[in-house]
């Protein structure tokens, strides 16, 4: 259990990394303002900054919050199904002792009887 905790974490942190880095841009400047001042490259209506590039912008970085939300919920739904399964594993695992325990205990009468017989 302690490892998919761990598995868990890793692939945060991955996701986390990726989006965070992506859009690290505090020091080239605000995003859609123009080419060459972070936010260039992205389409000459990009390039060219203003209004448009500022739009631009906030409608990707909407839709990669969009995304990063979407795959947050997936990996919890994830790991609530898997939650469910590890513990009806353990209800059978219970089981499967209190039936040994029993057997054992039966056996353990038998014994003594056989002795007694003796």
């Amino acid at each position: 259990m302690l490892k998919i905790y761990h598995s868990f974490i890793s692939s945060i942190r991955i996701i986390w990394r990726k989006f965070s880095k992506k859009y690290d841009t505090g020091v080239l400047g605000d995003l859609g303002s123009g080419a060459g001042k972070g936010g260039g490259g992205g389409g000459s209506i990009r390039e060219a900054g203003g209004p448009f590039g500022k739009a631009g912008a906030a409608r990707e970085e909407e839709y990669f919050h969009k995304k990063q939300k979407e795959l947050l919920s997936e990996l919890k739904d994830k790991l609530t199904e898997e939650n469910a399964l590890r513990e009806n594993e353990i209800k059978k695992h219970q089981s499967a002792i209190k039936r040994n325990k029993r057997i054992a205990e039966e056996i353990e009468e038998e014994i003594d009887d056989n002795k007694s017989c003796s």
